[in-house]
């Protein structure tokens, strides 16, 4: 079996990973299977037992029950395991950490941010997601993070990436923590349609697979107001369709109800948070087919962890207030049948802990297949990735994982995954 490790695994790691996979000097055949006790058919909700997956290269090649191997492949007996395709976050920020709340990121220098995400990316992708979408980042940062991670300079999921949030000046997206004469303005702000075009376009020139956009104020941001909406109707519908024009989807931060509405008229790809979603915006999501990315466990973790992270008290009034009430807003827009796929902020709380997401989806109101599906087929949908990630099947990208137990009676057992393989290469 060619193992296909990537330039950063050191010679030590390959020779643990070979131990623990009882893999011989032998492993030279091109055909890889994976033998598990079962396999979480995402599709259709069934589970496969006695699962086999069998793996060329960094796709595979077919899957099923007791499928025959074909002689001379690299066996990877998983025992009792379950099976899963690799997990997929809609919503996170790799070059950000909880501590960065407030003015502590002044300091931080778009440098070190491209540091801290190449940590986050590992503690990402060996917490089982090994796709993300990346969702605003300063400097590029993320956008040099993914390129580094696809030529296998360093360890990370797949990631969509979209470069610095678009916003407008004095917004969610915009810099409010500088005084007025250090004049400074977050890459993103764009007012007006036709600076709003121009940002759009130059964010496509330097490499983003995704716009986001800020269309209403946020939690962690001074001065505005979640509830209230930011950009127009006409600039959204600007960014929007360039965009769409120049094969790019677009997420919108969106909390407050007006705001929600906006965009989804605006033609908007996904709503991102949704705290403050009412009947009439959940009638036109479902309409509009919109997609909603809830980030709900974040509001456990933050205010639980607001004084460590020294989070500045006019943020920490906002997230009392706003968390809570997301709560009962999405299980609203869950129980209405509003289209929903995974996002965790991750950055508002630690990365790796991403999986934490699941038991809350459950809690209000999803069955665990729906919670697990929101993080496959739904997530693929949304990013346009249903030929390569999202499911096991033939064709796809070799991105599994295992767990211990049964995710669909305990879908907290996703917030355990034990082992992890991308693209046929084992990296956990």
């Amino acid at each position: 079996m060619k193992l296909n490790y990537p330039r950063w695994a050191t010679l030590s790691t390959l020779s643990l990973a070979l131990l623990g996979l009882g893999i011989g000097s032998h492993a030279s055949a091109a055909v890889t299977a994976i033998k598990a006790a079962r396999m979480l058919d995402v599709r259709s909700g069934n589970t496969i037992e006695s699962a086999v997956i069998l793996i060329d290269g960094e796709r595979i090649t077919a899957a099923g029950s007791k499928l025959a191997i074909p002689a001379g492949a690299q066996v990877i007996d998983l025992g009792d395991k379950t099976v899963l395709p690799g997990l997929i976050d809609m919503h996170t920020h790799l070059t950000g950490d909880p501590q960065d709340a407030g003015y502590a990121v002044v300091a931080k220098s778009v440098p070190r941010m491209t540091m801290t995400g190449a940590k986050n990316a590992r503690l990402t992708l060996q917490a089982g997601f090994t796709t993300v979408r990346n969702l605003g980042a300063e400097g590029y940062s993320d956008i040099g993070l993914r390129d580094a991670i696809n030529d296998g300079e360093m360890p990370g999921p797949r990631i969509a990436a979209s470069g610095p949030a678009m916003g407008i000046t004095g917004g969610h997206c915009d810099d409010t923590m500088h005084a007025p004469e250090y004049k400074s303005t977050s890459l993103g702000v764009a007012d007006g349609t036709e600076e709003a075009l121009k940002v759009t376009r130059r964010i496509i020139k330097y490499g983003a697979d995704v716009i986001k956009i800020c269309a209403t104020g946020g939690v962690l941001s001074f001065g505005d107001d979640p509830r209230t909406s930011q950009y127009t109707l006409e600039e959204l519908k600007a960014i929007i369709s360039d965009a769409h024009r120049l094969g790019r989807k677009v997420a919108a931060h969106a909390h407050g109800g007006d705001g929600i509405k906006l965009a989804v008229l605006a033609g908007v790809d996904s709503i991102e948070h949704g705290s403050y979603i009412d009947d009439e915006g959940i009638k036109l999501m479902k309409e509009h087919k919109t997609w909603l990315v809830p980030t709900l466990y974040l509001g456990d973790w933050l205010i639980a962890n607001a004084e460590a992270i020294k989070l500045p008290a006019p943020l920490l009034a906002k997230a009392k207030v706003v968390l809570p009430t997301a709560r009962q807003n999405i299980a609203r827009a869950i129980r209405a049948g509003v289209p929903i796929a995974f996002g965790t902020d991750a950055a508002v709380y630690p990365h790796g802990l991403n999986g934490r997401e699941f038991a809350v989806l459950v809690k209000l109101g999803m069955t665990p297949l729906q919670a697990i599906r929101t993080a496959t087929v739904n997530a693929s949908e949304l990013l346009g990735w249903t030929d390569r990630v999202g499911s096991i099947e033939a064709g796809k990208f070799a991105d599994i994982i295992a767990v211990d137990g049964d995710p669909l009676k305990d879908v907290s057992t996703l917030e355990r995954v034990q082992w992890v393989m991308k693209g046929g290469a084992v990296v956990k």
